[in-house]
């Protein structure tokens, strides 16, 4: 038997790309693992092993801002999937309407927002709801609902849920383009199929089109999760490094900036910083792990 050909030709193509990712992913990833398993003492590097884990989740001086930024990470992800997906969802399966007037204008004027920089929208955010300078008081006066109008920046009970709300405005045309592709991809004859037995409307909606988008569910899904997980700009544009007010807003991505590279009279800890960065890794790396073996795992068998 002749033995197989070593087709060279697929690591020549490969090697450029495989090189790229290594340089700009793996190698700062294992950087900041290896970061973690140090401290300093006197000025010189020492090994820590799992230390600087242990005094990230119990120490009463880190564990406190850990968790509540931990916890402030879950609530940002939860209102984008409570919020922001569903609407996407409803605007594709609007705009997929095949008698919808205008539907590329309305596509678009959506999807703007998606391509600002955070900065603009972060700080274009605080100016309209600035209860000094801002436009959103005289706006409600106008319609009769200024009692309404509370500083939703400036409160620790609203202030991170008006910041996520502020990230659904800028990025629900993501989710919705990739439902509306979706919707699109879906063939006529299962369409024509379900008007034949009488599902048409809302109900070839919920009954065949909703069935066949659950994959791109699924992306979207976990997409927004290990977004949100790793959200920075939005925050730190609009309620700064100190994520206020008295920290409401904090998230992990604030709270490893501040750690690694210092803010004000904090002095930056690297190793710290790195533990907080693997935390956040492990995290995101659980949830996509959970997607993939217990839910996309399940799509496929239900497709098959």
């Amino acid at each position: 038997m002749s033995r197989p050909r070593i087709r060279w030709h697929i690591f020549v193509f490969l090697a450029p790309a495989v090189a790229i990712y290594t340089a700009v992913m793996i190698v700062p990833i294992v950087n900041t693992l290896r970061l973690a398993l140090y401290t300093r003492v006197d000025q010189d590097r020492v090994f820590a092993g799992l230390d600087n884990f242990r005094t990230l989740f119990f120490d009463p001086l880190w564990a406190g801002h850990f968790w509540n930024a931990l916890g402030n990470n879950f609530w940002f992800f939860l209102i984008h999937m409570l919020v922001q997906n569903p609407i996407g969802i409803a605007l594709a399966a609007i705009l997929s309407h095949p008698r919808l007037r205008f539907a590329a204008l309305y596509r678009s004027a959506i999807f703007v927002p998606t391509i600002l920089s955070f900065v603009i929208v972060g700080f274009a955010w605080k100016l309209i709801l600035s209860p000094i300078w801002g436009i959103a008081p005289s706006m409600l006066d106008a319609v009769g609902l200024k009692s309404l109008f509370a500083p939703w920046l400036g409160r620790e009970e609203y202030a991170l849920t008006t910041l996520a709300l502020i990230s659904v405005w800028q990025f629900v045309g993501i989710p919705m383009m990739l439902i509306y592709a979706a919707l699109l991809s879906i063939p006529d004859e299962i369409l024509e199929a379900g008007e034949v037995d009488g599902i048409t409307g809302m109900a070839a909606f919920w009954k065949i089109k909703l069935p066949l988008i659950l994959p791109s569910i699924g992306i979207i899904s976990i997409l927004t999760f290990v977004g949100n997980f790793n959200a920075f700009d939005l925050i730190y544009a609009s309620q700064g490094a100190l994520a206020g007010p008295d920290f409401a807003t904090d998230i992990l991505g604030t709270f490893m900036y501040r750690t690694f590279f210092g803010f004000q009279l904090q002095l930056g800890d690297p190793h710290m910083g790195s533990a907080i960065a693997s935390a956040m890794f492990a995290i995101i790396l659980v949830g996509v792990c959970l997607y993939l073996y217990a839910i996309q795992s399940r799509m496929r068998r239900y497709q098959l």
